[in-house]
């Protein structure tokens, strides 16, 4: 019982932050993206066993450096030809590795490009989702918390449906919590949940929200299993420890950093 409400008062305490942010301004949430990249990125050196402080510094600027400046274009602060800058920035992995002495080149290009492609893009993502000239009427605060919801409610129901109708192991080998059952209770209720929305505020056609709807949750649903790879491999209950009662920035947002690609492309090409 003492371990729910913690779960649950830290539950709130952080989609509280994440909704004032998300409401309050693109840089609000830019910042609150900046930190979870960083502790992302931190944890995904312990996962990836990266044990090298140079290593793990050279992580976080690559990891911020390619953040902050698609964010800048993303906030229009500078244009977009700007972007262009991150082609050489995605060379810095196999300059550390060609001057590295302790690690060889397979373990570095995994932190750094598992970094790059759970954190900092998919981050980078989400601000672009302010973009009226990208997203038309869909643009803004509320397209970016739709996402999160789409994949809150997966979550609840996944859980309750599993608990009450779980038989059958999704991915025994990776998570053995996790059954067949349980994924297809949420998503069938985040369909649902879906379709009630658009009824009401009439932002999709039905068709293309119960589309976006699928995709969040199977593409969340397997970033959570990819997380979970990581850290069985690794050895470790939890990415980190910094949310009481669920673990790390990674365990929280993996869902949402591996669907937000999926889900920006298919928006863009709606």
């Amino acid at each position: 019982m003492k371990e729910l409400l913690i779960r649950s008062a830290s539950g709130l305490v952080l989609v509280g932050v994440l909704l004032g942010c998300v409401f309050a301004s693109p840089w609000a949430y830019e910042a609150l993206l900046l930190f979870i990249v960083a502790v992302g990125t931190f944890e995904m050196s312990r996962l990836m066993q990266m044990d090298s402080p140079v290593g793990i510094c050279i992580g976080e600027a690559f990891s911020l450096s390619t953040f902050a400046l698609a964010a800048l274009v993303a906030l229009q602060v500078i244009g977009n030809r700007w972007l262009l800058l991150e082609l050489p920035l995605l060379m810095v992995p196999f300059l550390y590795a060609l001057f590295s002495v302790k690690h060889a080149a397979k373990p570095i290009f995994t932190y750094l490009y598992s970094s790059l492609l759970f954190l900092s893009l998919p981050s980078s993502l989400m601000l672009f989702m302010y973009r009226i000239d990208l997203f038309g009427g869909l643009a803004g605060p509320g397209l970016i918390i739709l996402v999160f919801c789409l994949l809150w409610v997966n979550d609840i129901f996944a859980y309750l449906t599993g608990r009450l109708l779980g038989k059958h192991k999704l991915f025994s080998r990776i998570s053995p919590g996790k059954t067949i059952e349980g994924s297809i209770g949420g998503l069938v209720f985040t369909i649902i949940a879906m379709v009630v929305f658009v009824h009401f505020a009439h932002w999709l056609p039905i068709v293309d929200a119960i589309g976006m709807a699928a995709i969040a949750v199977v593409f969340g649903t397997l970033g959570d299993l990819c997380e979970s790879m990581l850290k069985r491999q690794a050895g470790v209950k939890d990415s980190g420890k910094l949310i009481p009662g669920h673990g790390g920035i990674l365990d929280r947002f993996d869902s949402v950093m591996f669907s937000m690609p999926f889900i920006f492309v298919y928006l863009l090409l709606l």
